[in-house]
């Protein structure tokens, strides 16, 4: 039997007598305010010396027998609706609570808050030695199944708000963890194959089909990009194409959803210093977020014929390894001279891509931890998306904005195509003598290998949260998955021809 649903754990469709009230302190708390409370509570506030206009406050409030009353409380600064109660399960004793005024909340706001306060309660500690990690922590293909409750104390339980949309807020969470923790597995136990498994598992758990192409098989079956990118690799780690089938309704549209798996990345021969490399078990965020994005459009029942394709490689240091300078057959045809090495990701995606558009659908978004430039001009919590119809980049935005979970649309500025000419190939990876834009010139290199006429986003990626906040613990972190599932909410296309 399948295990119940993620979000079960931390609601209740009811309250009961022992429930507690949960009260939103005012932006700005006067006297008038106090005087509607009731006595004990005012004088109990007032006593505590705390600016209660202050952000992140937890104030609770006993009872005359001394046992927890009500509870006071803030936002942390700056939080939005997405956070706005992520501070506090970990300030709470377990229980069950209630928001004690939920009139003026929204579907939207009500669906968000329910969302952080699971979410700051599901911490990845299958590698803790204390027995709080899931059982199966080394398994990567657990990353692929529905995840499982916290073990350990009762969680914080919160009583449905009536505006909050049940399924979306679960929908939500079971992606966000699968991806989070796909990211946050370390590469010795997450190599292609394991990569693979997780991916096998989703298609399992939700009646798709997995298929994939493994090392030499991606020569023939037309993959040498991504092949050439992962042959470095030990045989145990070897490359491989990923894809995953879901079938919708027989007039549901196509989407195609692409994600770079590199599960290290050292830079190839053209070797990242070690500060760059600490962190780069997190260079297949792309392939995590496409695979929660799935399982997160599969729990919420969106009707769509979906389609998943990953490269899953590792960017190893060996004899094999690809060199700055060859020149790269791809899957489109076009060849690519290697510039530098540790500009793997978009060649990876070259073919990834190609065989995503053969499949002649409606839509194509990928996913990619893949430029530096990106986080020099945006910062870790802000990912660009770009595609040839700013209409297309700018609805993804709009919906990340409702959704609170933002993007910003980056224009692909054509004239900067030339920089990617090779003297002796059809382009090469990188910009060589043109050190700017970046992150629109990877985008560029990219769009050279989707179908004309095809719509087409791409998502410049970090997957990353390098500072603890309530919520977003540090470590790998689900960008874009939302805000994309919003956009699809609405989302129909535009079949013309």
């Amino acid at each position: 039997m399948d295990q119940p649903a993620l979000a079960d754990a931390f609601f209740s469709a009811r309250r009961t007598q022992d429930t507690l009230p949960l009260i939103a302190l005012p932006a700005e708390p006067d006297r008038a305010w106090l005087r509607g409370l009731p006595d004990r509570h005012a004088r109990w506030l007032r006593g505590q010396g705390a600016d209660l206009a202050g952000a992140g406050l937890v104030l609770p409030v006993p009872g005359e027998d001394g046992d927890l009353e009500a509870v006071y409380f803030s936002p942390t600064s700056h939080a939005g609706d997405s956070w706005w109660l992520a501070h506090l399960p970990a300030k709470l004793p377990p229980g069950r609570y209630v928001l004690e005024d939920e009139a003026g909340l929204s579907r939207g706001a009500a669906t968000q808050a329910c969302f952080g306060w699971a979410l700051s309660q599901c911490p990845d500690r299958r590698y803790k030695s204390d027995g709080a990690g899931d059982a199966g922590a080394s398994s990567s293909a657990a990353a692929g199944r529905r995840a499982r409750a916290p073990q350990g104390d009762a969680p914080a339980v919160l009583v449905w708000p009536k505006a909050a949309d049940r399924v979306e807020t679960s929908a939500w969470l079971e992606g966000v963890v699968m991806a989070r923790r796909l990211v946050n597995t370390p590469a010795e136990d997450m190599g292609p194959a394991e990569l693979a498994e997780a991916a096998k598992a989703l298609a399992e758990q939700h009646g798709g089909r997995f298929e994939q192409v493994v090392g030499d098989a991606m020569l023939a079956e037309g993959f040498p990009a991504a092949h050439a990118v992962g042959r470095g690799a030990t045989p145990a780690r070897a490359p491989r194409i990923l894809m995953l089938r879901f079938r919708g309704s027989r007039s549901a549209p196509t989407l195609a959803l692409v994600g770079k798996g590199v599960v290290f990345d050292t830079g190839g021969l053209d070797i990242k210093p070690r500060s760059s490399m600490r962190n780069m078990k997190k260079d297949m965020g792309g392939a995590a977020v496409a695979l929660g994005l799935a399982r997160t459009l599969l729990e919420l029942g969106t009707d769509l014929n979906l389609l998943v394709v990953i490269g899953a490689v590792e960017n190893a240091v060996s004899a094999g390894s690809f060199r700055p300078g060859d020149v790269l057959q791809t899957r489109k045809g076009l060849t690519v001279e290697v510039g530098d090495t540790d500009a793997e990701g978009r060649l990876v995606l070259s073919d990834c891509l190609t065989y995503a558009g053969e499949q002649d659908p409606d839509l194509i978004l990928d996913f990619a931890t893949l430029t530096g430039s990106a986080r020099v001009a945006l910062g870790p919590d802000l990912p660009p998306v770009m595609g040839r119809d700013n209409g297309l980049s700018t609805a993804l935005a709009q919906a990340g904005h409702e959704v609170g979970d933002p993007l910003w649309p980056m224009p692909l500025y054509l004239p900067y195509a030339q920089h990617l000419r090779s003297n002796i190939a059809d382009l090469c990876n990188i910009t060589e003598g043109f050190g700017f834009a970046g992150s629109i010139t990877a985008g560029l290199f990219l769009e050279k290998f989707v179908s004309k006429g095809t719509d087409w986003a791409h998502f410049d990626l970090f997957c990353w949260n390098p500072i603890n906040r309530p919520g977003r613990p540090a470590g790998g972190e689900a960008h874009a998955l939302r805000a994309v599932a919003g956009f699809l909410r609405t989302w129909k296309p535009d079949r013309r021809t």
